[in-house]
């Protein structure tokens, strides 16, 4: 993938980029952990690349509604839509700051700016009546009945890890602000957009409005990355390959599959909702859409797999 030729690249950062499992939110940890993130991240300036990073906000935006429901009685909670707004501020300043700061000291000027960004869903979307994208904490399964009963909440298993609450999950159409993006990256700025899958948002009479959802954060990268024509779509996970069988005595590391192979393995339900699916499906569209390849691998591993050396590569 190493090319002397400057190429784009959207690259997804996942949860552990910013909290590791069971690790608390604080902004202490988010930020020693994207010390991590950061330093890989500079691979793809070293490379040649240009970048636009994109990244989750499920923990971030379940916190903020913990934390809107106890002092709900003093403040009132704001929309979901706006929450994800916040997070997209308060972890896109985050990650800015931490990757400029990470340049400066390896002498590499280039410019970091993060676009609170608004992504276009159709108001008639079925996910508005089945929810489906997992926010917030885990909780056990006796946890999760009482939150049905008390709050409404719709919950579910999530990848053997827990009871997640279950929000609406949109599918992406376009992407307001993707003109501003383009001339950021026409000016070489590295740029932080469509985190959390951007705030989802329908038009009305031509006039762009909130609606209350999250959208999946690979579908608005892969949707980012088919918009801006990228070179390639990288999506950075906890885990150096994509797996069949996955945790089984048979389990399987894929180095590289087809579309058509990935395809199968869906169908043969090798990769779970709440983890894999949606990076293969974001993966599939990208890939279907270009005819270029994408990426699944984990930060530790980032450098060897723009070398080939390892890592998931998806192809046509």
């Amino acid at each position: 993938m190493i090319s002397l030729k400057e190429k784009l690249a959207i690259v997804a950062i996942g949860g552990n980029a910013l909290n590791k499992p069971k690790e608390s939110p604080t902004a202490e940890n988010i930020f020693k952990n994207l010390e991590f993130t950061s330093k890989c991240l500079v691979s793809f300036v070293r490379k040649n690349y240009k970048i636009v990073i994109t990244h989750g906000n499920g923990p971030q935006v379940g916190n903020i509604l913990v934390q809107q429901e106890v002092a709900k009685d003093i403040i009132p909670p704001f929309p979901l839509d706006v929450n994800g707004a916040m997070t997209q501020g308060y972890l896109g300043y985050m990650i800015a700051q931490s990757l400029k700061n990470t340049l400066s000291s390896e002498g590499i000027k280039k410019d970091v700016a993060c676009v609170v960004t608004q992504v276009l869903v159709d108001k008639n979307d079925q996910a508005f009546h089945n929810p489906s994208k997992p926010i917030g904490p885990f909780y056990s399964k006796s946890e999760a009945e009482s939150l049905t009963i008390e709050k409404g909440w719709n919950m579910i298993e999530d990848a053997g890890r827990g009871y997640r609450r279950v929000v609406p999950s949109p599918i992406p159409l376009d992407i307001i602000e993707i003109e501003a993006i383009k001339k950021l990256i026409k000016n070489e700025t590295i740029i932080i957009a469509a985190g959390g899958g951007g705030i989802p948002v329908i038009k009305e009479n031509n006039q762009i409005k909130g609606i209350e959802g999250v959208i999946d954060k690979d579908r608005a990268s892969a949707l980012l990355a088919i918009k801006l024509d990228a070179d390639e779509l990288i999506i950075l996970t906890a885990v150096e390959k994509v797996y069949i069988n996955y945790n089984k005595p048979n389990q399987q590391a894929i180095s590289s599959m087809t579309v058509e192979e990935a395809k199968r393995y869906i169908n043969e339900g090798h990769f779970s909702k709440g983890s894999m699916l949606p990076k293969i499906e974001a993966c599939i569209e990208f890939v279907e859409h270009t005819g270029r390849s994408a990426l699944i691998t984990d930060l530790q591993t980032l450098e060897e797999a723009l070398e080939g050396k390892t890592g998931t590569v998806i192809t046509k």
